[in-house]
């Protein structure tokens, strides 16, 4: 099999397999919430662990990744697996560590499933000249993570630029399709390298099982710089959300899809119209099932913080007009969203008198009814450093993660709701 390696400087790639089961759950807390109710999901990740991404695997395991940071030593990215019926799988496996393994609250790593039992592993590299210098990586494991030897940059242009805030969605059995936003456009001006003109982009391009290149796509020649992206399947196609940029500076979230081979050209979920001349760092999310998806995301149009849901019935041809979930200056955003059998789930921060709440609530799939609200946590953490909660729906329960700060150092924590 041909594979395809990048020269990854001051990263090491590691295939540490598990020695001995993991550590058995702590005994569950339960609280009571209306029809459905939170327990506390203990997970493997030690202290100093953020950057949560969580995916279910074409299997029905859960895949968790994360980013640990200890002072004075090397950032290392893991994850584990989980199963409702046998608990976390392993001890924590090592995808990477190195200085250059970027840890970042909002542009985190993302680990993916494809029906042929491969792993895939998304994250970032930074380059020694600049801390605004970096590329996107992507590795792939034939082994459930066992070892990782297939490894290659995304992003090929060679500029010293940003090259981030990546979705990825699985392509048929072995191969997937990534986009990310793309700065190889914007150049230093005036001689600073803070300051840059020229537009992000939103790129794209599919990886095969030996990590051959597909065609790269250029989907959008202006976007916000550093909102997340996200991205589901659909039966007509991927479907990729983000935040769009205009040249007046308004910056509403747009989607793109492909069909039958073809990207089409993007489509305003909602015209919101929020002016705003720096970007938010408050990106979409959207989950699908079918031609049915449904697209959460934070804006501040009319100087009034919002959390907005809005559903497409074609795949993303059109959307229906947005029901607001929080409104008010509590609200953060960094929302996520997962659409189970029957009912769509969203879940994002608020906060009020200094403290930030974790909120979880369930509509039914057409939005026109919100069914149940509940507080999931109150963080000890403040400010960015609680990152964004990840959220996944399965025929058992809904499965959240998220970041908080205890006694200064950060720590991942979990909850499984249920009926």
């Amino acid at each position: 099999m041909k594979t395809t390696h990048a020269c990854l400087i001051g990263l090491t790639v590691l295939a540490l397999a598990a020695c001995k089961p993991a550590a058995p759950e702590a005994p569950a807390t339960r609280v009571a919430n209306g029809d459905y109710q939170h327990e506390v999901w203990a997970l493997p990740a030690a202290a100093g662990s953020s950057s949560p991404d969580l995916s279910i695997a074409p299997d029905g395991r859960l895949l968790l990744s994360w980013i640990n940071q200890i002072k004075g030593r090397r950032n290392v990215l893991q994850f584990g697996s989980y199963t409702d019926k046998g608990g976390w799988q392993s001890q924590p496996r090592t995808v990477a560590i190195g200085q250059s393994l970027v840890a970042n609250w909002a542009d985190t790593p993302h680990l993916l499933g494809t029906p042929d039992g491969a792993l895939w592993m998304q994250w970032l590299q930074a380059d020694a000249t600049s801390p605004m210098v970096y590329d996107t990586v992507l590795a792939r494991s034939r082994d459930g993570g066992m070892t990782w030897p297939q490894m290659t940059r995304v992003n090929n242009d060679e500029k010293a630029a940003e090259h981030g805030f990546a979705a990825m969605w699985a392509e048929g059995q072995d191969s997937i399709g990534i986009a990310w936003l793309d700065g190889r456009e914007r150049e230093p001006a005036h001689g600073e390298k803070h300051d840059a003109e020229g537009s992000m982009q939103l790129r794209t391009l599919n990886f095969n099982q030996d990590l051959e290149r597909g065609t790269e796509i250029e989907l959008d020649g202006k976007t916000c710089d550093c909102c997340q992206t996200d991205a589901a399947m659909t039966t007509k196609g991927p479907l990729v959300v983000y935040r769009d940029r205009s040249d007046d500076e308004i910056r509403d979230i747009a989607v793109v899809r492909r069909n039958a081979g073809k990207w089409g050209a993007p489509v305003s979920v909602h015209a919101d119209g929020w002016k705003i001349a720096g970007c938010p760092v408050n990106g979409p999310a959207i989950a699908a099932s079918g031609n049915d998806a449904v697209v959460g995301w934070y804006s501040e149009a009319g100087d009034t913080p919002a959390l907005r849901l809005a559903r497409t019935t074609d795949a993303g041809d059109t959307f229906a007009a947005p029901v607001v979930v929080d409104s008010g200056k509590q609200v953060l955003g960094r929302v996520d969203v997962a659409i189970g059998e029957k009912q769509a789930w969203v879940t994002w921060l608020r906060e009020t008198n200094g403290v930030q709440t974790l909120m979880l609530a369930r509509y039914t799939p057409d939005l026109s009814r919100e069914l149940q609200r509940m507080e999931v946590a109150k963080l000890e953490g403040r400010g960015h450093a609680t990152g964004s909660p990840k959220l996944v729906v399965d025929s058992t329960a809904a499965w959240l993660v998220w970041t908080d700060v205890i006694k200064g150092a950060a720590h991942l924590q979990g909850a499984r709701v249920v009926h």
